[in-house]
């Protein structure tokens, strides 16, 4: 019995009596997936910094609302603007999963000038199966740019 609470223990699986209650509402509160902000900073090196921060980088200029609440068998639309030299690529991922077209799903892009990409995502009709996180990422050879929107159902009663 003692070799198992020691192995236990060492784990971090067996926690002291006093110690449960306050473990439990620490990661209460944390969030499986993290909503996708705008990648920005400083760099050590200044090539580094240059390369990251360059004008010509990816960035996305317009996107959907951050939160979103959808009524079941209605349609929910996502936009995603984006702007670099050379041009950036869109890809929409939903819960960190990359997606693909398919019957009730399509995704249509618009180039705009030699710089801006305009795409929009669209689900119709929608279903429980589509509440979760959507994210918009944009990226050239010089920089990667994202925004997530996290999507929850209603139920309208008519």
């Amino acid at each position: 019995m003692f070799r198992w609470m020691l192995l236990l223990l060492a784990l971090g699986i067996l926690l002291v009596p006093g110690e449960a209650r306050r473990a439990r509402n620490r990661h209460r509160n944390k969030s499986k997936v993290q909503i996708g902000l705008p990648i920005t900073g400083k760099y050590r090196d200044p090539e580094s910094d240059q390369y990251y921060n360059s004008e010509d980088g990816a960035k996305i200029v317009l996107a959907s609302h951050f939160d979103f609440e959808y009524v079941l068998g209605h349609k929910i639309a996502f936009l995603c603007t984006a702007k670099g030299k050379p041009r950036p690529q869109v890809t929409w991922f939903k819960d960190g999963v990359e997606i693909l077209a398919h019957h009730n799903l399509h995704i249509h892009e618009w180039l705009i000038g030699n710089e801006k990409v305009k795409s929009k995502l669209e689900i119709d009709p929608a279903t429980q199966m589509d509440a979760g996180v959507y994210e918009c990422t944009a990226d050239n050879m010089y920089s990667i740019d994202r925004r997530s929107f996290k999507t929850d159902f209603s139920i309208a009663f008519d």
